[in-house]
């Protein structure tokens, strides 16, 4: 009985030292860690300086690099590259097409774009035709419709013919007032937008 009492004395002193070893002490400062997600501040572990500041230049960016926001342009210059030029006419703005009924002769004088683009444009108009009575076309114009007939990108016999070809007392020419690049181009209408354009009456 002498052992058992001797054991369980020392066990409760052990505990209570064990207690005391591993409680605070209010005398010690206490440090605090904020722990996050993993992968909070990787970017700022893998951040570089500005590519104006850097010595990688231009032929070596790669897409990791751009990817981590290290474009060897400029800001300004990535603006400006998305910016539309100053003389960009919109070939799906209806603003930018003229109309004009005319009877025969019209007094028009067409001429056919470059063989890749296709379609005609106004070359000039004859003085005191009725084109000209009229004043709503324009040389420069792109002539896009006859009555409701598209004649966009059509070469030059065609597309005349059309005119040509037409029964009704005035002819309904649809012009895009802007140059043969802005129409036919890759910022040009699409094929059905122009259709759907030109078959309004």
């Amino acid at each position: 009985m002498k052992s058992i009492t001797a054991t369980v004395a020392a066990i409760a002193i052990t505990t209570n030292a064990s207690v005391l070893a591993f409680a605070p002490n209010p005398n010690t400062p206490r440090f605090t860690t904020q722990v996050n997600g993993l992968f909070d501040g990787m970017k700022d572990a893998f951040s570089a300086p500005a590519l104006e500041r850097s010595n990688l230049d231009s032929e070596r960016e790669t897409p990791i690099d751009r990817w981590m926001g290290w474009n060897a342009k400029a800001d300004e210059e990535l603006m400006s590259v998305s910016a539309a030029p100053a003389n960009f006419v919109d070939s799906m703005d209806e603003a930018n097409y003229v109309l004009a009924s005319l009877a025969k002769p019209m007094g028009v004088v067409f001429e056919e774009n470059d063989d890749e683009i296709g379609g005609i444009f106004v070359l000039s108009l004859s003085e005191g035709g009725n084109a000209e009575i009229d004043g709503k076309i324009k040389p420069g114009d792109q002539l896009v419709g006859v009555n409701t007939n598209k004649v966009a990108g059509m070469v030059f016999d065609d597309a005349l013919g059309t005119i040509v070809d037409a029964d009704t007392e005035l002819t309904r020419l649809v012009f895009f007032r802007g140059n043969e690049k802005q129409l036919y181009g890759p910022t040009g209408a699409s094929k059905e937008w122009l259709q759907e354009f030109i078959s309004k009456e």
